[in-house]
């Protein structure tokens, strides 16, 4: 054995709390505290094992330096791979660290430049949970997770597959929790705290397996650190700080019960760290064959650290006064060799041991024939703690998971043949871009596409270089003896100069290799250009043009778009003056809301021909504009007459007082129009409540401003629209083909002689089955391989057989759709007033009737969405998540989920599940924002009998919505889900209320019986004798099981006699 002490190897005289040992040996970290943040130091390894290499000024002993945290460091932890360095300090922060790639060695920012950096190393995540300091963390087998304990009296457990997310926050330890360790089998996790307590959890749930509590009672909170480990084969924890008879021990705690009945003594003072040694060795003692053994360090606050291997009774050496304070922090090389040390003195200590004092490692094969000895090979023991030791339960699950994977390999092999450009082509830049969509571009690095401009210079195409990834992968071993050297090279440039013989202008896109030759000037702008550059100018954004040029340009555009009616506005500077203002004693106050839809159109062409009027220019004007198009002479520069940029608050008073005057003088036009007319303003104004829901109802009082007012208050959703046309996949693809697919296609303003119709059409594939002529505009089509249906803007429904018979007259539902489905036999319709219709085309009745949607919606609802099950069972869902459904035996609107329900995150039932995988319904669908690894993740954050209420009632509330909503399998699913769970908790009252109900009576009898033996299909006999075994799987409850079983036989024998 060998000791050495580098003074180099310091934090300028601060603490050191924590090091470790990189997996590749060739590096190790410590963690502590700067001037005035925590400081991060990573050295080079090969100075401290050779005092030759120590000695080489050439060879780096600071291989990098992060100053990151504001705040004391108090652990540092590699991960498994070496890939990452997780950090832990008092700014209650958990930093990941990975490798960067740096331009070279460079000297640290803020060092006075005495410290040069060879190794980049970069925060890629940033952890935030914990709400007091961290004092220690470590990494699961196979780094899958990572577990962070704090003075906030909890350990929090991250996804180290995708950091930040947290899997669980363990809660239950009431002092500060100090140290942390997993199970190498993966199965456990420990704990270590101040409340004298240490804990042992579940991975699986997350949940509390023991308490330990005896060895502890005589200790207090006087150590920095509780780091407590667990040995390489599983057997045993041993535990920091514990008492045995008023003095300091080391406690080990058998695996195979967790009883605490041996324990390490000799030190004086509280121990502070336990480290085991990564490797199980195998030792001949004297007098004794050669036998299995683990190596533990042991470090206390009597400044001394005992190496003790479990084969022996004394400890393998002790070293006393290594230090001049307490022992904070121990590790073990991957090789399982040499150890460090570090204290709060500032100081560390290097120790390197040989095969004949400490033993022989077992070769890997050798360790896991060991381990399947022990635990069996059903446990995948070095894989427990990944997602690959998930044990497949079927063959169709091992093809999913072949399939994935084939494909993920597909996938990278085409990215890979996507971002391989040929040097051959002649492709610019800008076709070298991703083709999967990622906007990540080629580099080709070795040509140069060179060619002229107008005025004869040269002009280098430039080529955008993406930019390499900002993080590495694993770090390669630090070499000692690799000196870094710079050179120029002289070998010839292999870039190819490809010249092409083309005029180019200035601008961002490359041009192509097979563009034409372009003058240095632009070309005259044509009128088709023009007319596919610009889009059709609306009256809306008439009304808010900026200049009168402009307008111009766009009426001209319009001239030769057939789609829209184009606007007429004078080029001629007299046009350019201010529009009269209206006069304002008149004003718009009362419309009728059943026809809201006319005067919405009326209004509109209103405004289309007050702008007419006004800016119609003359037959000379129009062929003056048109050559000033044809020319390229038309000038957008800013003159007397016109303006560019943002309008005057002159001209913008000037259209809102035109677009008043219009719509009044429209509204005054309607008949039967109740008109208030006021003096106060004459602008229009409506209140319009949030979510798109408008009230067709206000009162107007004295004095307040004119506003549209309606008689009844009612609801305003958005209407659907389809434009042209649209088209509706109803069943396929059949037989594999999608040529055969049943389409229901739509297609308005159809000429038909000197009227225009509206054509409602089915095709089979390319082949046309029937169509239909309709004297309404189509809004929404819908349909199964049952019926077809369309809704029409008159606020009618066609509703037609899939041969093209219409079933009934036009069902007429008062307004155009906002909502329009089918499913099975059954068809819905939410109209634009909030009113909900839903008919069964089987029976050829009614479900549900014009149920106004507005019983549940307040003023800060908007509706998402409405589907209809193949139950025929309507379901409205909120923007907020909260649904609802209509239950027509009920009679009234239920909630179906609750949105960010409280229950279900609080809800403990994973483990009364009857199956893994939860049955795809309704509900799932409603409540798919809810991962289950959230629910996980937050059971502990409240105690066991809240949770216990909580998924009580969880559970029941699932039942019955899955009832409601009229899901078979979810029903079933939530169903036996509770009574499993009322089992495992011993609720027998609630039990036996489920029992009875499905058991039913045992004799008929001459009185009404509501019971029925079926619900949603199911036979509740069977559900019964489905979950007796659960519930007989309970001492506690086998009188009850008793019971049933024998009544279940007696109704089954009765009712097959």
């Amino acid at each position: 054995m060998r000791v050495v002490k580098p003074s180099w190897v310091s934090h300028d005289g601060k603490p050191i709390f924590s090091l470790d040992i990189h997996p590749d040996g060739s590096r190790f970290v410590t963690g502590g505290q700067g001037d005035d943040y925590g400081k991060i130091v990573i050295w080079n390894m090969g100075p401290v094992r050779d005092e030759t290499l120590e000695a080489d000024e050439k060879v780096p002993k600071i291989l990098c330096q992060m100053d990151h945290h504001y705040a004391c460091v108090n652990c540092v932890r590699w991960s498994h791979n070496g890939k990452f360095l997780a950090s832990g300090g008092d700014d209650k922060l958990v930093m990941i660290w990975q490798t960067s790639r740096g331009a070279g060695p460079s000297k640290a920012f803020g060092s006075s430049g005495s410290v040069v950096i060879y190794e980049q190393w970069r925060p890629v995540f940033t952890l935030r949970g914990h709400t007091g300091d961290v004092l220690d963390l470590n990494w699961s087998p196979q780094d899958v997770w990572l577990a962070t304990c704090s003075v906030d009296n909890t350990v929090t457990i991250w996804n180290a597959l995708q950091f930040p997310e947290q899997v669980a926050v363990l809660k239950g330890h009431t002092g500060l929790v100090k140290g942390v360790t997993w199970d190498p089998l993966g199965k456990y996790l420990a704990s270590q705290s101040d409340d004298r307590t240490l804990r042992v959890w579940r991975t699986m749930d997350w949940q509390q397996e023991v308490v330990i509590s005896k060895p502890f009672q005589e200790c207090g909170g006087t150590t920095h650190t509780l780091r407590l480990n667990w040995s390489p084969d599983g057997h045993h924890i041993v535990s920091a700080h514990a008492m045995n008879n008023s003095g300091p021990t080391a406690q080990i705690i058998q695996r195979e019960s967790f009883n605490a009945s041996l324990d390490f003594v000799g030190h004086r003072k509280a121990v502070t760290v336990v480290r085991f040694n990564p490797k199980i060795l195998k030792k001949q003692v004297k007098g004794t064959k050669t036998q299995n053994c683990s190596c533990c360090a042991i470090g206390s606050k009597d400044r001394s650290l005992s190496i003790w291997l479990t084969a022996l009774k004394r400890p393998l050496v002790v070293m006393h006064d290594l230090f001049e304070n307490s022992i904070l922090d121990v590790s073990w090389s991957r090789s399982g060799l040499e150890l460090m040390s570090c204290s709060i003195d500032g100081t560390v200590v290097f120790m390197d041991f040989t095969t004949e004092e400490i033993g022989v490692a077992l070769s890997k094969e050798e360790e896991i024939n060991m381990l399947e000895k022990v635990y069996g090979k059903s446990v995948s023991l070095h894989d427990a703690a990944t997602k690959k030791s998930q044990i497949i339960e079927s063959p169709a699950m091992l093809n999913l998971q072949q399939q994935q994977q084939q494909k993920q390999q597909q996938q990278k092999n085409v990215s890979n043949s996507l971002t391989t450009p040929n040097k051959n082509s002649n492709m610019s830049s800008a076709s070298y871009m991703s083709a999967s969509g990622d906007n990540t571009p080629f580099k080709p690095t070795d040509k140069q596409i060179e060619t002229r401009t107008a005025d004869g210079r040269r002009r280098i195409t430039p080529i955008f270089l993406a930019p390499q990834p900002e993080v590495g992968e694993v770090p390669l071993p630090f070499s000692s003896n690799s000196n870094i050297e710079f050179h120029s090279s002289s070998e010839k440039s292999k870039i190819v100069v490809e010249k092409q013989n083309r005029v180019t202008v200035p601008g961002m896109l490359s041009p192509n290799s097979g563009s034409k030759s372009m003058s240095s000037m632009p070309s005259p702008p044509s009128q088709a250009n023009l007319s596919a550059a610009m889009q059709p100018v609306t009256v809306k954004d008439t009304l808010s043009l900026h200049s009168i040029k402009d307008a111009q340009a766009q009426k001209a555009v319009n001239e030769k778009t057939p789609e829209k009616e184009p606007m007429q506005i004078d080029p001629s500077p007299q046009s350019s003056s201010p529009i009269a203002t209206p006069d304002t004693s008149k004003a718009t106050t009362s419309i009728p809301s059943e026809k809201k839809s006319t005067e919405k159109s009326k209004l509109r062409q209103k405004i289309v021909e007050k702008d007419k009027e006004e800016f119609t220019p003359s037959g000379k004007d129009k062929d003056k504009l048109k050559s000033r198009f044809n020319t390229g002479k038309l000038s957008l520069k800013k003159n007397r007459y016109t303006k560019r940029g943002r309008p005057s608050k002159s001209d913008q008073a000037a259209r809102e007082a035109a677009m008043a005057k219009a719509a009044t003088e429209v509204v005054s036009s309607m008949p039967g129009a109740d008109l208030t007319l006021t003096q106060a303003s004459s602008q229009v104004t409506t209140a319009a409540l949030p979510g798109g829901i408008r009230p067709m109802s206000q009162s107007l009082a004295a004095g307040e401003k004119s506003r549209v007012s309606f008689s009844a208050a009612e609801f305003q959703l958005p209407e659907m629209a389809i434009g042209k046309s649209t088209s509706k996949v109803i069943e396929g693809p059949i037989n594999g083909s999608s040529e055969n697919n049943l389409v229901l296609e739509a297609e308005n303003n159809v000429e038909l002689g000197l009227v225009k119709v509206h054509k409602l059409r089915c095709l089979r594939g390319p082949r046309c089955l029937w169509e239909h002529f309709l004297m309404s505009k189509i809004c929404a089509v819908a349909g199964s391989k049952y019926v077809l249906a369309c809704a029409c803007a008159d606020g009618t429904v066609t509703v037609l057989t899939p041969g093209g018979r219409r079933l009934l007259p036009p069902l007429v539902v008062g307004a155009a759709p906002a909502f329009f489905s089918c499913s099975g036999h059954f068809l819905l319709a939410v109209t634009a007033r909030g009113n909900l219709y839903v008919w069964n085309f089987q029976t050829m009745k009614v479900e549900i009737k014009s149920e106004s949607l507005g019983t549940f919606l307040t003023g800060k609802d908007c509706v998402a969405d409405v589907t209809l099950t193949s139950q025929g069972v309507p379901i409205v869902v909120l923007a907020s998540r909260r649904s609802y459904c209509f239950s027509t035996e009920i009679g009234c609107w239920v909630v179906a989920s609750g949105g960010d329900d409280g229950l279900q995150i609080n809800s403990n039932h994973s483990q009364s599940v009857p199956s893994k995988s939860r049955p795809i319904g309704p509900l799932s669908s409603l409540q798919k924002h809810f991962r289950l690894k959230e629910q996980v993740s937050r059971t502990s954050q409240s105690t066991a009998a809240v949770q216990h209420t909580a998924t009580i009632s969880h559970l029941e509330s699932q039942v019955a919505s899955s009832l409601a909503l009229r899901s078979t399998s979810e029903f079933k699913f939530w169903l036996e889900t509770y009574i499993r769970y009322l089992a495992r908790e011993g609720v027998e009252e609630k039990l036996r209320e489920v029992c009875d109900d499905l058991l039913g009576p045992l004799y008929k009898s001459r009185k009404v019986k509501h019971w029925s033996q079926h619900v949603l299909g199911i036979d509740k006999h069977s559900v019964l004798r489905t979950v007796l075994p659960h519930i007989g799987a309970h001492l506690n409850l086998q009188r009850l099981y008793t019971e049933y079983n024998e009544q279940l036989e007696m109704v089954s024998n009765n009712s097959v006699s």
